[in-house]
């Protein structure tokens, strides 16, 4: 759905239309389940936030003043609902897939050289303990940029924090794991 179509329906739901609340359901329900499914990584959960994502957009529709994209909006909402079960995102991203973080970070700007190529059981295992030994911010962060594809902007609007400071969060996080990947690789040629 382009913007400007999306737009269209959700001023007419705003102003009560809910045919025009359906059409945006419909259109963005998937990836709402998605979202809570990643954050949640149980489909009755997600089911449940979704519905209840839907609930509280629909109540405050009226207050939603477009400044930002209506995906973003529900995403924040998502989101939001997912963090009020912390336990279970805690341990969602206690358990992040090491692999699609990792490989997205070595592409995007860890600038490592050949010989920190990282390949094996062993060294996913490695990263998978790094991340988790992040601080949750920078955790939740990085689950977002990497595995949920969010921009920055999308993260601040998200997590309700300064644009600098998701770029200071995700730039720390990846130094961390940068620093413990090279220490890492170090150790294990000593050996």
């Amino acid at each position: 759905m382009n913007s400007a179509a999306e737009n269209n329906l959700v001023r007419k739901a705003q102003e009560g239309d809910t045919q025009a609340f359906a059409e945006l359901v419909l259109a963005h329900q998937q990836f709402a389940f998605h979202v809570a499914l990643r954050a949640l990584n149980n489909s009755q959960d997600a089911e449940d936030v979704v519905q209840d994502a839907f609930v509280k957009v629909w109540k405050s529709l009226k207050s939603f003043r477009q400044d930002s994209r209506f995906r973003t909006w529900l995403y924040r909402i998502v989101m939001n609902l997912c963090y009020n079960q912390l336990p279970k995102l805690r341990k969602d991203i206690n358990n992040l897939d090491p692999g699609s973080i990792h490989l997205e970070l070595m592409d995007t700007n860890l600038n490592m050289d050949p010989i920190i190529r990282l390949e094996g059981k062993e060294t996913l295992t490695f990263i998978q303990q790094q991340i988790k030994s992040l601080p949750d911010q920078y955790r939740i962060m990085l689950l977002l940029r990497y595995q949920q594809g969010c921009s920055y902007a999308e993260i601040s609007e998200i997590l309700d924090v300064p644009l600098g400071t998701v770029k200071t969060g995700i730039f720390r996080a990846r130094e961390r794991l940068k620093d413990s990947v090279y220490k890492y690789q170090e150790e294990s040629v000593l050996l």
